[in-house]
């Protein structure tokens, strides 16, 4: 029963996207997105270093940070692939991070990468609050990238690259007398990389990157239920300082800002409330970015 039960409310978070509620008390607004397994570091590397990624140097897991720095690799090509139990700590085994990232060289200057990510929720038991059995589903999400990246300068380098998303939570279910079906959106990101390491290793990196600019994505059929994927402006730097030829140690800091709107602040009067919803819904693609 406790595995059911939070698996449900993992779900229920997932599903409900931005469809936050706020009491009248209510000081703080928290925006949530949908498609938020976009936001978790896939790679053990960066999930150990905080979830740095902007201006690390290149490996197989760039292009879910920073396409831009994938020129600058020493190896032609590389592979990586990471599996994340999720909530193990929970008893659920069935709950995981699944993720492949990749890339090749041309040449010296420019770089082709790709990179699958995909999230299971594990089985769950449907039912409404009456507790009526509509049956089993595997709630699941996963997003497929390919990206392009090239050098400009031996010091500068700009990637861009396009994702396909697709998040089925609750698909064929009926509740409530809504369909749900798989929602599909695309997207793609734009980054930037410069490096300003000595022929020693030591020295400053810097990486900027807009991600997951896109549509919004659905669940149902209803137009003006869909919901802000997690675009992102994320910016870092990265100073690296060799001990000896063996040893060196690196600082870091990334900085990120969700470009989506924060979700309004219901004042208890239905009709000021249900504009505010109306406008936080009907912002496009374009316009949530800079709300």
């Amino acid at each position: 029963m406790k595995r059911l039960i939070v698996k449900l409310s993992a779900l229920l978070l997932l599903i409900a996207g931005t469809n936050t509620a706020f009491s009248q008390t209510d000081t703080i607004n928290v925006v949530t997105t949908a498609v938020p397994f976009l936001r978790i570091s896939p790679d053990a590397r960066a999930g150990g270093m905080g979830d740095l990624g902007m201006a690390t140097s290149a490996d197989a897991n760039s292009g879910f940070y920073n396409l831009a720095k994938t020129p600058f690799a020493t190896n032609n090509v590389s592979f990586g692939l990471t599996y994340t139990p999720w909530l193990k700590d929970l008893g659920l085994n069935d709950v995981y991070l699944l993720a492949l990232g990749g890339y090749y060289k041309l040449d010296e200057l420019q770089a082709v990468s790709g990179g699958i990510r995909y999230f299971s929720l594990g089985n769950i038991q449907f039912t409404d609050q009456n507790g009526t059995d509509f049956g089993e589903g595997r709630p699941r999400e996963f997003g497929i990238d390919f990206g392009y990246s090239r050098k400009l300068s031996d010091r500068i380098g700009l990637g861009i690259a396009l994702r396909y998303i697709n998040s089925n939570l609750a698909g064929g279910q009926t509740i409530n007398g809504t369909n749900y079906k798989a929602g599909n959106a695309v997207a793609g990101d734009l980054s930037f990389f410069y490096t300003g390491l000595r022929e020693n290793g030591s020295g400053w990196n810097f990486g900027a990157a807009i991600t997951n600019l896109g549509s919004k994505i659905g669940y149902t059929n209803d137009a003006t239920q869909k919901d802000y994927i997690p675009t992102n402006l994320g910016f870092g730097t990265m100073y690296t300082a060799v001990v000896d030829e063996n040893n060196k140690i690196s600082f870091g800091v990334d900085a990120h800002k969700l470009l989506v709107p924060t979700p309004p602040k219901f004042t208890g009067d239905i009709s000021t409330d249900s504009a505010a919803i109306a406008d936080y819904r009907n912002k496009g693609v374009v316009g949530s970015w800079f709300s």
